[in-house]
């Protein structure tokens, strides 16, 4: 028996990186997994769903920033698997961002980013939370960073951006606790995924952030399964409007 049998979730950016090992994750609990991205998740869904036996999964291609798309995620989510209870929004843009000082942060560029890391986990937790009302419970797992806590320079965009995610979480957590739905954060540290295993510019600080740890390693996906899977299961459905952070003990607060 898994800890989330008879439970479905919905990824965003779930293709590759941190998303597919959260697919992986949340697949192996026992949930139904659908995998949102702009890029095609299709050969990921089908190493899912054969993974184990009665594994299921679909892939969509989803644009998190437009109202649309995500809609239509949720639709077919629901319509795959009868329900949605689980949104883990993953989605956003960091790997592919080059860092500078902020007065060189084009209009254009912040605002692609935040439509993104800001505008999609709201839209995506809009298009959810009327399934899980529904049903009187559900699980929102909005994925922030260690940096909002740290205010590391020459990415202002993006640490505004998961300010704002832990903003929102503590906010809709207030609205939507008495519909059973709990809303919380995971804040990693600088993750060993492959989009920043792939960016010298991210790898630059590297050893630097490894020795602020307590924990004085990289840090793999596979450490935040751990926060994911309890997060997503019926063990946290007291808490609610927290962040755990998960980066090896970097920032204690």
């Amino acid at each position: 028996m898994g800890r989330l049998d008879g439970r479905a979730a919905i990824v965003t950016g779930a293709a590759q990186g941190l998303g597919a090992v959260y697919a992986h994750a949340l697949s192996a609990e026992g949930a139904d997994v659908a995998i949102a991205d702009v890029k095609d998740g299709r050969a990921l869904a089908e190493e899912i769903a054969s993974s184990r036996a009665g594994a299921r999964a679909i892939a969509r291609i989803t644009d998190v920033s437009d109202e649309d798309s995500v809609e239509e995620l949720v639709a077919k989510t629901v319509e795959a698997f009868g329900r949605v209870d689980i949104l883990v929004n993953n989605a956003a843009i960091f790997a592919s961002m080059t860092p500078g000082p902020f007065e060189e942060i084009t209009p254009a560029d912040w605002d692609a980013l935040m439509a993104v890391n800001v505008k999609g986990p709201w839209l995506c937790a809009r298009a959810a939370v009327p399934r899980m009302r529904a049903q009187k419970y559900g699980k929102i797992i909005n994925i922030a960073s260690g940096t909002l806590f740290k205010g590391v320079p020459y990415m202002l965009h993006y640490v505004s951006s998961k300010g704002a995610i832990f903003a929102m979480t503590r906010a809709l957590s207030r609205e939507v606790g008495g519909d059973g739905i709990c809303v919380n954060t995971i804040a990693p540290g600088l993750t060993m995924s492959e989009g920043v295993l792939a960016k010298e510019e991210h790898l630059a600080y590297r050893d630097q952030v490894v020795a602020s740890r307590s924990i004085q390693r990289d840090e793999t996906p596979e450490d935040l399964i751990g926060a994911l899977i309890f997060l997503s299961s019926g063990e946290s459905d007291f808490m609610t409007g927290q962040c755990m952070v998960v980066d090896g003990g970097s920032i204690t607060y």
